[in-house]
Protein backbone atom coordinates (compact mmCIF):
# COMPACT_ATOMS: atom_id res chain seq x y z
CA UNK A 1 0.00 0.00 0.00
CA UNK A 2 2.61 2.76 0.89
CA UNK A 3 4.35 1.60 -2.58
CA UNK A 4 1.42 2.58 -4.13
CA UNK A 5 0.91 5.83 -2.36
CA UNK A 6 4.82 6.61 -3.10
CA UNK A 7 3.72 5.84 -6.72
CA UNK A 8 1.13 8.16 -6.89
CA UNK A 9 1.81 10.90 -5.01
CA UNK A 10 -0.17 14.00 -5.47
CA UNK A 11 1.67 17.36 -7.19
CA UNK A 12 1.61 18.75 -3.89
CA UNK A 13 3.39 15.53 -2.24
CA UNK A 14 5.87 15.56 -4.88
CA UNK A 15 6.70 19.35 -4.51
CA UNK A 16 7.21 19.14 -0.37
CA UNK A 17 9.16 16.31 -0.98
CA UNK A 18 11.66 17.59 -3.54
CA UNK A 19 12.33 21.14 -2.49
CA UNK A 20 12.01 20.62 1.75
CA UNK A 21 11.97 17.02 2.77
CA UNK A 22 13.98 15.00 0.47
CA UNK A 23 17.93 14.03 1.17
CA UNK A 24 17.94 15.38 4.34
CA UNK A 25 17.67 19.07 3.11
CA UNK A 26 15.40 20.07 6.37
CA UNK A 27 18.32 20.71 8.41
CA UNK A 28 19.72 17.60 7.83
CA UNK A 29 16.94 15.02 9.02
CA UNK A 30 15.96 12.21 7.58
CA UNK A 31 12.39 12.13 5.90
CA UNK A 32 10.47 9.11 4.37
CA UNK A 33 7.67 9.09 2.27
CA UNK A 34 4.12 7.28 2.21
CA UNK A 35 5.96 5.11 5.57
CA UNK A 36 3.28 2.89 8.00
CA UNK A 37 3.01 4.38 11.37
CA UNK A 38 0.45 2.56 13.75
CA UNK A 39 -2.44 1.75 11.59
CA UNK A 40 -2.16 4.53 9.05
CA UNK A 41 0.05 5.61 6.11
CA UNK A 42 2.07 9.37 7.13
CA UNK A 43 2.41 11.34 4.20
CA UNK A 44 5.70 11.88 5.46
CA UNK A 45 7.63 11.29 8.53
CA UNK A 46 10.90 12.11 10.79
CA UNK A 47 11.45 9.19 13.22
CA UNK A 48 13.99 10.48 14.89
CA UNK A 49 11.76 13.46 15.64
CA UNK A 50 9.10 11.59 15.94
CA UNK A 51 7.21 14.05 13.20
CA UNK A 52 4.78 13.26 10.68
CA UNK A 53 3.85 16.09 7.99
CA UNK A 54 0.12 15.25 6.13
CA UNK A 55 -0.98 16.94 3.24
CA UNK A 56 -4.54 17.65 2.55
CA UNK A 57 -6.12 18.20 -0.27
CA UNK A 58 -9.47 18.55 -1.35
CA UNK A 59 -10.81 15.87 0.31
CA UNK A 60 -9.99 17.08 3.94
CA UNK A 61 -12.68 19.47 3.58
CA UNK A 62 -15.73 16.93 3.98
CA UNK A 63 -16.96 16.58 7.77
CA UNK A 64 -16.18 12.81 7.90
CA UNK A 65 -12.81 12.60 6.21
CA UNK A 66 -12.10 15.89 9.16
CA UNK A 67 -13.29 13.82 11.67
CA UNK A 68 -11.28 10.60 10.87
CA UNK A 69 -8.46 13.09 10.33
CA UNK A 70 -8.72 14.06 13.86
CA UNK A 71 -9.13 11.00 15.28
CA UNK A 72 -5.91 9.25 13.45
CA UNK A 73 -4.19 12.42 14.48
CA UNK A 74 -4.88 11.91 18.33
CA UNK A 75 -4.33 8.52 18.29
CA UNK A 76 -0.20 9.25 16.62
CA UNK A 77 -0.46 12.16 19.29
CA UNK A 78 -1.11 9.72 22.24
CA UNK A 79 1.84 7.82 21.22
CA UNK A 80 4.23 10.95 21.25
CA UNK A 81 4.42 11.88 17.03
CA UNK A 82 3.52 15.52 16.22
CA UNK A 83 1.74 16.20 13.54
CA UNK A 84 1.92 18.75 11.27
CA UNK A 85 -0.58 19.53 8.66
CA UNK A 86 -0.64 21.51 5.29
CA UNK A 87 -3.16 22.43 2.53
CA UNK A 88 -1.98 21.58 -1.09
CA UNK A 89 -2.81 25.45 -1.67
CA UNK A 90 -0.22 26.48 1.10
CA UNK A 91 2.36 24.05 -0.47
CA UNK A 92 1.65 25.74 -4.03
CA UNK A 93 1.33 29.33 -3.11
CA UNK A 94 3.81 29.57 0.31
CA UNK A 95 6.37 26.89 -0.05
CA UNK A 96 8.77 29.34 2.01
CA UNK A 97 5.94 29.90 5.05
CA UNK A 98 5.89 25.97 5.36
CA UNK A 99 9.92 25.67 5.02
CA UNK A 100 10.04 28.39 7.97
CA UNK A 101 6.65 26.39 10.17
CA UNK A 102 8.75 22.95 9.77
CA UNK A 103 12.05 24.57 10.53
CA UNK A 104 11.07 26.54 13.40
CA UNK A 105 9.50 23.30 15.03
CA UNK A 106 12.82 21.34 14.57
CA UNK A 107 14.72 24.29 15.78
CA UNK A 108 11.94 24.23 19.03
CA UNK A 109 12.23 20.49 19.45
CA UNK A 110 15.18 18.75 18.62
CA UNK A 111 17.84 17.70 20.35
CA UNK A 112 21.03 19.62 20.99
CA UNK A 113 23.58 17.01 18.63
CA UNK A 114 26.89 16.96 20.02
Amino acid sequence: MARKLRKDSTPAEIRLWSELLRGGKMKGYTFLRQRPVLNYIADFMCKELKLIIEVDGYSHNFERQWYKDQSRQKELEDKSFTVMRFWDKEIFNDIENVYRVIEQWIEEHENPKM
